[in-house]
């Protein structure tokens, strides 16, 4: 009997009687509806959750996208500016060159008018002083000359021998001192 109880058990295993398939197909209904349950209070929220996740990288991918995009044109921009500073520094540079030679040679040449008018002055000058020389010399002669032709007088010498002397003497001296 053993035997018959025993294979009896063993076909049970194996054979699908009809409350092993009303448990299964309960098991099933009920994991469906489990599946159904969690579906909706976990997988969802955790759907929405990793969409709007994606969608906040997105925003900030663009958003990166979009400053980084801005801090190239606003670099341009620098570097644009950076370059025409340099240019405009060059031109003031070159225009304060430029009025520097142009002062000075204005200077160097008010410098040379000034130093002919100087000069010219100077000239004048001695040509003045020359000449001043040259008269006090011909007062002496002429008082040298009344001199000696006091001393004539005192010697009685006759008035044409008189004047004779001092033309003679005044033509001797005059000509040589007057023009030195």
């Amino acid at each position: 009997m053993i035997l018959a109880t025993e294979t009896e058990g063993l076909s049970r295993l194996f054979d699908l009687d009809l409350q092993l398939l009303a448990d299964s197909v309960l098991m099933i209904i009920a994991m469906f509806f489990l599946f159904l349950v969690a579906s909706h209070f976990l997988f969802n929220p955790v759907r929405k959750m990793l969409s709007d996740r994606q969608e906040k990288i997105k925003g900030e991918l663009d958003e990166a996208a979009r400053d980084q995009k801005s801090a190239a044109e606003t670099r341009a921009l620098y570097e644009e500016k950076l370059s025409q500073a340099g240019k405009e520094a060059e031109e003031i540079l070159a225009d304060a060159r430029k009025r520097g030679i142009e002062n000075e040679a204005r200077i160097v040449a008010e410098a040379k008018a000034e130093a002919a008018g100087i000069v010219e002055r100077a000239r004048k000058e001695a040509e003045l002083e020359k000449q001043k020389m040259a008269d006090e010399v011909k007062r002496e002669m002429v008082a040298v000359a009344s001199v000696m032709a006091a001393r004539i007088v005192q010697a009685n010498i006759d008035t044409n021998a008189q004047h004779e002397l001092i033309e003679k003497t005044l033509k001797e001296i005059g000509d040589s001192t007057w023009l030195s």
